[in-house]
Order: C-alpha cells, then sequence, then structure tokens
C-alpha cells in the first residue's frame, strides 16, 4: 500500500473536498482521486462519499483513520529519523510516581540539553500495569519496582537505584527499635498490590510482626505525608524525595539483613526505538555516576 495514497485520503477526510486535498498536496483533483481509487480497490470497499461538492468519509473510512494516522505519523519520524544529523523521534515511557517524582526530573534537565529533538511522553501507573504495557508494545520503556519475577529474555532490565526498607516515623518520636515501633506504634501500610508493599509485607511476616494497621495506601507521597502528620509509622523504601522543608521525620534503620526495593528501567530488546532508548539510559547512568 502506497503511504502517498492513504495520506491523501487522510487530507481529503480533513478538507471535506478532492479540490482542497489537490491544493494541499499541489496535485491535481485527478491524481487525487485516481490515489483513492487505489485505495479503494486494494482495501475492497468504499472509502468517501460525494455529497454535493463536498465528500466525506464512509463508515469504513472512518473504522481505519486513527490507524492511518499512526501509519503517516510513524513513517515521517522515520523519515527525519533517517535524514537527521542528531537524534530525533518520540519516546513513550512509562514511570511509576516515586520515579516520576523522585528518580527522573533531575536528570530531565540534562536529557534535552543533550538530545533537544526528542520528545518524551510519560505515562504514570503501577509497576505492575506499566510492566505490562512494556510487553504488549503500548510503551517504549518504563521506569518501575523490579518484577519479583524473571524478566523474559526479549526485554532488558537496568537498575538505577537501590532503596533499603526504613522506618518512617514522625520527628518527636524517641523510640529508636524500629521492630519495637513497627509492634506499637498505629501502621500505615504501603499496599501489598504494589511490589514495594509486597516486599515490606513479607519483611514483616518473615519477622513476625503484626502490626496495628491504621491505614493502607498505594502512594509513597501520602503515606510520607501522613506520617509527617503524626498519624502512625510506615515500612517503605528510602525513596528519592524532595522533601518539603516543614516535614519533620526521621528514619529507622532496619538490621541486616535489610530488604531492598530496585527501582530501574526495563524495555524491549529489539524495538524499533532502542537508538533512543539507549541515549536515555545513558543520561541516567551518567548523571548516576556523578552521584556521592
Amino acid at each position: 500500500m502506497e503511504t502517498r495514497f492513504l495520506e491523501s485520503l487522510l487530507i481529503v477526510i480533513e478538507q471535506g473536498s478532492i479540490v482542497g486535498a489537490a491544493r494541499q498536496q499541489h496535485l491535481t483533483p485527478a491524481t487525487v482521486a485516481q490515489r483513492i481509487r487505489a485505495l479503494e480497490k486494494e482495501i475492497g470497499c468504499s472509502l468517501v462519499q460525494r455529497d454535493g461538492r463536498n465528500v466525506r468519509p464512509t463508515e469504513h473510512a472512518l473504522a481505519i483513520l486513527e490507524q492511518s494516522r499512526r501509519i503517516i505519523t510513524s513513517v515521517h519520524e522515520l523519515c527525519v529519523i533517517a535524514t537527521s544529523d542528531t537524534p530525533v523521534g518520540k519516546l513513550k515511557l512509562g514511570a511509576i510516581n516515586s520515579a516520576a517524582n523522585g528518580l527522573l526530573p533531575p536528570h530531565l534537565k540534562r536529557f534535552f540539553e543533550y538530545f533537544p529533538e526528542i520528545e518524551l511522553h510519560i505515562m504514570p501507573g503501577s509497576s505492575s500495569t506499566l510492566y505490562n504495557s512494556i510487553l504488549d508494545g503500548t510503551l517504549d520503556a518504563a521506569f518501575i519496582v523490579e518484577p519479583p519475577f524473571n524478566i523474559p529474555d526479549t526485554h532488558i532490565w537496568e537498575t538505577l537505584r537501590s532503596e533499603p526498607l526504613i522506618v518512617l516515623v514522625p520527628g518527636e518520636v524517641t523510640e529508636t527499635d524500629p521492630h519495637e515501633i513497627l509492634r506499637t506504634y498505629p501502621f500505615i501500610r504501603y499496599d501489598r498490590n504494589q511490589w514495594g508493599g509486597r516486599l515490606a509485607d513479607d519483611y514483616l511476616r518473615r519477622t513476625g510482626i503484626w502490626p496495628h494497621e491504621r491505614l493502607e495506601l498505594d502512594a509513597l507521597e501520602v503515606i510520607t505525608t501522613i506520617v509527617n502528620q503524626g498519624i502512625g509509622v510506615s515500612l517503605i523504601p528510602d525513596w528519592s524525595l524532595p522533601w518539603a522543608r516543614d516535614f519533620y521525620l526521621k528514619k529507622i534503620s532496619l538490621p541486616d539483613p535489610v530488604p531492598y526495593r530496585n527501582l530501574g528501567f526495563l524495555f524491549q530488546k529489539d524495538t524499533p526505538k532502542r537508538p533512543l532508548v539507549d541515549r536515555l539510559l545513558n543520561i541516567l547512568k551518567m548523571e548516576r555516576s556523578k552521584s556521592p
């Protein structure tokens, strides 16, 4: 199928006339009409119908409209990438909240300084949801918690940050024994449906601690805010957060062996966007090596 013919169809639909589409593409109306007929013959159904001087899409054309737009956009991106001296294109990324708020922001400025022509689209979500979006090709890459199972050989995992579990307590708490704190204070639980939350739950079970549970939440930012208000304590990863100035919190370390939540980057090994993914990953690694 000629993508030029498909592009002519889209412009005819947008303009509402063959004459208008011909003018926009610097072609004759006869040429545009011939392209539409060739498409209809190849697809096997009518795509436009005349309404006086105007032309409108048939139901068959409407059914393929969005997919056709994606095809034309992809072809244009390929042409730009092939002929450009600098990296260009669009990356669709996923990021869990703690990565979007803590890990990514310090590095995005440097990334765009190096690669100003790369466009990033970031979709939020849980690790499990974003993992599935990587596997089905909806996303090019994702910043997620390392899965608690083996990753397929068709995909690559890069750990960017290892975060030990800590007991987070309000600043006025004087107790220093993390297990005693977890046994005696009201507990704000990190959602067990989250992979990081499962890590915390496994630790509590392994140590035989059954806390007085008050809330169960899936957002580390909200848990941190609630603990700061003195409502309870929590067992969470020591995540990279730009702490607010008015927060008064303490982090109590656990005894060895301490569980770690690994935060990293997952992508398909043979994705067409691999060059762009590698450039982003290189920036993240470079910035990480500069960290103390």
